[in-house]
């Protein structure tokens, strides 16, 4: 007696997750724009400084408002740090901000001619600039390869087995390992559109999401995230 076992579904291999959700995010974000407003690399620079514990959206309401009071280092560097710190309020963590823009302001303008440097360990060395935020200026200002991973990715690459990083110093790692380099400026955004689409905290727990779903038929409980 025949009896036709349906087999049960398996989840992809690493490779296979890999090549599916370079193709599908391709398919879903072909175009990659900066969330952030800018026109230059000082003013990506200080979005970037800016979006730290804020949205992308609460950013671009606060910028035009900075600018108008100054769109250099020069001229921001004139400016007082109350000022700075009245106009970027919306923005949290004011007081830490509005210090690190002023500063970095005058270090642009007393040791870098006014220009923001095209170097990563530089970029590094400015106040209220981390690992995260220079990555992206020397992506997206500058067109270098650079993988800048915050909580979202870090999250993501877990949900989809790219990652057992504790941190998104690892998570960093593992995902310029898997990645082809020319992918990766393009990637970090295309996995942060994904995610604040389909993928989020609260709105996917990796059983739910078309990537998800497709890396891990067979996964029944929710994944775990380990903190950043």
């Amino acid at each position: 007696m025949n009896e036709s076992v349906q087999s049960a579904p398996k989840n992809l291999l690493k490779a296979e997750r890999v090549a599916f959700i370079l193709n599908r995010l391709e398919e879903l974000y072909p175009e990659t724009p900066v969330p952030l407003d800018h026109f230059d690399a000082y003013s990506l620079l200080v979005a970037v400084l800016l979006s730290a514990q804020c949205t992308d959206e609460r950013v671009n309401q606060i910028t035009p408002g900075l600018w108008a009071l100054a769109d250099n280092p020069y001229d921001m560097a004139r400016v007082p740090v109350e000022k700075i710190r009245e106009v970027i309020r919306p923005c949290g963590l004011s007081p830490q901000k509005s210090k690190a823009i002023k500063t970095l302001s005058e270090i642009l303008v007393n040791e870098y001619h006014g220009q923001v440097p095209e170097n990563m360990a530089a970029l590094e060395t400015l106040p209220g600039v981390g690992h995260k935020t220079a990555g992206v200026v020397m992506a997206q200002a500058f067109g270098h390869p650079a993988f800048p991973v915050d909580t979202h990715i870090h999250r993501l690459a877990q949900r989809w087995g790219l990652t057992s990083g504790k941190n998104v110093a690892q998570t960093e790692k593992d995902l310029k390992r898997l990645f082809p380099k020319e992918k990766w400026n393009k990637l970090h955004l295309q996995i942060i559109f994904y995610g604040r689409e389909y993928c989020s905290a609260r709105g996917c727990d990796g059983t739910v999401c078309e990537i998800c779903t497709t890396c891990y038929p067979a996964r029944k409980n929710p994944k775990k995230t380990k903190k950043a």
